[in-house]
């Protein structure tokens, strides 16, 4: 159907609802009309409605150079009109609302349509303007978002309700448009920005903490392990040493000569590692074959007075 757009008090005026007055086929002569199959045409008898005519040609009787008979006409499409209205909300934030009016002519309501109202489109603005203008200052700016639907359905019911005594069926209501102040709509983006900043700031921390928590854990798990393998195989060479030095013996080694065993061997592998590497930072202390006893002996004194 026709599409139009009106603002609420402007002085334009939209006819596309609006009757026109129509001449027959012969010139000279109303007595034959061709009707158009999406319009309705009626039959004026000396000013005075008669009947109205259905699409095709049809002869409607006598006529003298148009005194006698005249055609009105009205389409019978589906319109759809688009009404503009500008209000507030309950935050007081101006809005500009856009609802799209679907409205067509009652077949059995043609006379009422064509005669009774001067301006429908006027009419349908008033209405729509008068729902609007009570039912979105109930609600915030959010609200009015997500509550378009509920506007487009009062508009709905009070134009049903009202435009039926005019010969006229509403279709469809329909709040196409809703737009905030233009100050008011940066704001609501920029909110929106930082608030999408914020969180993937959040989700870049979360992942950097987890990240960090995950190595640590990896660390932890890799120590532990290389301790236990040092530990094996430290327990394996002084088992190793205690079998060599008590193979074929009856003695059995003390807990004390195990534990020299092991400082010993610590030793010699501490002296090795120096040596096997280049840029070892080491402090030199007196060294000898002597010397081995009296290091056991302090670091054995060390742990047990720790222990006390």
């Amino acid at each position: 159907g026709s599409c139009l757009r009106r603002s609420a008090g402007s002085l334009a005026h939209c006819d596309a609802m609006a009757t026109k007055v129509e001449n027959g086929c012969i010139p000279g002569t109303n007595c034959i009309v061709a009707v158009p199959q999406d319009e309705y045409y009626a039959v004026e008898s000396f000013g005075s409605y008669t009947k109205w005519l259905p699409p095709g040609l049809a002869c409607v009787g006598c006529d003298l150079c148009g005194c006698c008979i005249k055609f009105r006409s009205m389409t019978s499409r589906v319109v759809q009109s688009m009404v503009v209205v500008n209000t507030k909300t309950r935050d007081n934030v101006f809005v500009t609302v856009t609802v799209a009016v679907q409205q067509s002519v009652k077949p059995d309501r043609v006379e009422l349509a064509m005669y009774k109202l001067s301006d429908v489109l006027g009419q349908i603005e008033s209405y729509v303007s008068d729902v609007v203008r009570s039912f979105v200052p109930t609600m915030t700016l959010d609200e009015a978002f997500e509550k378009k639907d509920e506007v487009g359905n009062c508009v709905y019911s009070k134009l049903t309700e009202e435009m039926a005594e005019y010969g006229f069926q509403i279709h469809k209501a329909l709040v196409v448009d809703l737009v905030p102040d233009h100050d008011v709509a940066q704001a609501m983006n920029e909110i929106n920005k930082q608030k999408r900043l914020r969180e993937a700031a959040l989700m870049a921390a979360e992942a950097d903490k987890i990240r960090v928590v995950k190595a640590a854990e990896g660390a932890a798990d890799a120590a532990q392990l290389q301790g236990e393998g040092i530990a094996r195989q430290r327990r394996a060479i002084v088992d190793g040493l205690r079998d060599s030095i008590t193979h074929g013996t009856q003695e059995t080694l003390s807990t004390e000569r195990v534990s020299e065993l092991l400082l010993i061997t610590q030793y010699f592998e501490t002296i090795r590692d120096i040596g096997a590497n280049a840029k070892a930072q080491a402090i030199f202390l007196p060294h000898g074959p002597g010397m081995v006893q009296d290091v056991a002996g302090q670091v054995r004194n060390g742990v047990l007075q720790a222990a006390v």
